[in-house]
């Protein structure tokens, strides 16, 4: 029985990336002996182990049949004789086919250590295009490693995937998985760029392909535009709520689009509902500009912004950004926080409406209730003309 590391601890490990987590493929062992073992069995579809004290995952080695469309659609099989190239050549891409023993021998029979160097996402083997989930995962990990290229046969071997209509066996909760994970990466605009190459994005998210169909304000397409600004959010450290705010903030006209797309992804009501308001409320910086008290309060109400104040401040930074990098006014690139003197105004207009006392109003109005609403909104414009005067 010997174990091993394998596959992307060993990659970040000779790309002198931090190690996150650490995978363990043990060959020649049976089930038993891992339970004699101390090991505790996890998983559903093939034999894996926790360890007893690390609590690290230890796979069995083994083979896998395609039997069904999807990624669902798999055989497994784990045996003593299952040898560790067998279990390698199931994965993805060369550069997570490695193992690391326990003796710190590089196991590497598919040349991952070489597409290293050259900065190559290369396919393994044809079994590629058995599990459509690997196309999102290297658009991952192009987000991830940006300065990576795909190879000509795996782009192939993508663009086949998608005409056969493998893509479109993705569930949506995996879509928004990986996607979500891409956006957190260091170039978010990567995975999107690769997708687009090989087809998958017209299939998984039609409305944003259409973007480049659309010509933007300056030089270029709306696709692109959007692309830059993601990646903008990326470089300004935003979460991924804003992030995918920004993404999808010019997918309309409208929010039906927007509104398509997340119910068919499941997104999170977070993100949807940051996202939806930004695209609503993308003039916003304009309203701070204008100083009408007025407005800004009507502009408060509809975000509900008294109660979530937040939230308002979230999508405040996600219009920031898209207004500063789409315009270029500022380096996107730095810290996230209140960026311009929009920002600002409105952030203490906020402050100052939530300040009004509504329950001293009611008290003073007890006899007359149906006035207590536009009482309190009146005070509520008052203090915020005195906020929007204070930052003039």
């Amino acid at each position: 029985m010997r174990s091993y590391v394998v596959g992307g601890a060993v990659r970040d490990q000779l790309l002198g990336l931090p190690v996150q987590d650490r995978d363990h493929v043990v060959v020649g062992a049976t089930p038993e002996q891992m339970l004699a073992a101390g090991f505790r069995p996890v998983g559903k579809d093939f034999p894996v182990f926790l360890h007893p004290e690390t609590q690290e995952e230890y796979a069995l080695a083994r083979t896998e049949r395609k039997t069904a469309r999807g990624y669902h659609g798999f055989a497994f099989h784990a045996a003593p004789d299952v040898t560790l190239e067998q279990d390698l050549v199931r994965r993805d891409l060369t550069i997570n086919a490695m193992a690391l023993g326990e003796d710190g021998e590089l196991v590497d029979p598919y040349g991952g250590r070489q597409d290293l160097r050259e900065r190559v996402f290369r396919h393994v083997s044809d079994a590629f295009a058995e599990d459509p989930v690997r196309i999102l995962r290297l658009a991952r990990f192009a987000a991830r490693l940006p300065d990576f290229s795909v190879a000509d046969s795996t782009l192939a071997l993508m663009r086949r995937m998608v005409e056969e209509g493998e893509a479109d066996a993705l569930v949506p909760e995996r879509v928004w998985q990986e996607l979500a994970r891409g956006l957190m990466e260091k170039r978010p605009s990567r995975m999107f760029e690769v997708l687009r190459a090989c087809g998958a994005l017209a299939r998984i998210l039609p409305e944003l392909d259409a973007l480049w169909e659309r010509p933007a304000p300056e030089d270029g397409d709306a696709g692109e535009r959007v692309l830059r600004l993601v990646d903008a959010a990326a470089g300004r450290g935003l979460p991924l709520a804003l992030r995918f705010a920004v993404l999808v903030h010019e997918l309309g006209p409208g929010l039906a689009p927007i509104q398509q797309l997340c119910k068919r992804l499941r997104v999170p009501n977070d993100c949807r509902d940051l996202a939806l308001m930004t695209a609503r409320e993308r003039d916003i910086l304009a309203v701070g500009r204008a100083a009408d008290p007025e407005a800004v309060v009507a502009l408060f109400e509809r975000c509900d912004a008294f109660r979530k104040p937040e939230r308002f401040a979230e999508m405040l930074l996600a219009a920031t950004t898209i207004a500063q990098a789409g315009g270029a006014q500022q380096d996107p690139s730095r810290p996230a926080g209140p960026s311009c003197a929009e920002d600002v105004r409105l952030l203490q207009a906020l402050g100052a409406a939530r300040a009004v006392n509504a329950g001293e109003i009611a008290a003073r109005l007890a006899g007359r209730r149906e006035q207590i609403p536009e009482a309190v909104r009146a005070a509520r414009i008052e203090a915020v003309r005195g906020a929007l005067d204070l930052a003039s």
